[in-house]
């Protein structure tokens, strides 16, 4: 199985049995969906480094917390929500360190200027700065937003994934989408 690409049916198998507590499967499962789970941390944090940490905190969680995937969903959906929030703990992590470095000091890592740096070249520091700001103060929107806009997920696999109908999650993307424009447009 693991010599040629894994079929969603065999993740989900393997995950399956991974939460039954097979070992064996479970270090199967985590090499299938490294790939999966490095690119969605890509998308969060560009620098190959910081999403290689991320997707290993991810997998991490992933051996961790199987027992909280429902089965009622692909496996590779759940994932999408672990890799993404760790990507973003990973982001905030680097965030409050870069933060908390003395710009005095000779060799200290300065803080990007968002508004010199932009989404389309890569760094994509606006955007999370938007959805730091979004989740600190409507944080029911921020996952349905990134899973929609970010990752394109479809709205009926998102609405499964968050547990919540599928109008609701509509609203929260338009809502969301309405609260993060203004935020974007000021960093540019």
């Amino acid at each position: 199985m693991m010599g040629e690409a894994v079929t969603p049916d065999e993740i989900d198998e393997l995950a399956r049995r991974a939460q039954d507590g097979d070992r064996d499967a479970m270090e199967m499962l985590l090499t299938a969906v490294r790939p999966r789970t490095l690119n969605v941390c890509r998308g969060v944090l560009p620098y190959t480094p910081d999403a290689e940490d991320a997707c290993q905190e991810a997998l991490i969680k992933v051996s961790q917390k199987i027992g909280t995937w429902n089965q009622q969903g692909r496996f590779t959906t759940w994932l999408h929500m672990v890799a993404v929030n760790s990507a973003r703990s990973t982001y905030r992590r680097m965030k409050n360190q870069a933060v908390a470095a003395d710009p005095q000091e000779s060799g200290a890592m300065a803080r990007p200027d968002p508004r010199t740096t932009s989404v389309i070249a890569g760094t994509r520091l606006d955007l999370l700065e938007a959805m730091e700001t979004l989740e600190r103060d409507h944080p029911q929107f921020v996952e349905p937003l990134l899973l929609r806009d970010v990752y394109g997920l479809p709205y009926e696999e998102i609405a499964q994934l968050v547990g919540a109908p599928l109008g609701t999650i509509k609203a929260q993307i338009h809502h969301g989408r309405r609260l993060v424009r203004p935020l974007l447009a000021e960093s540019s």
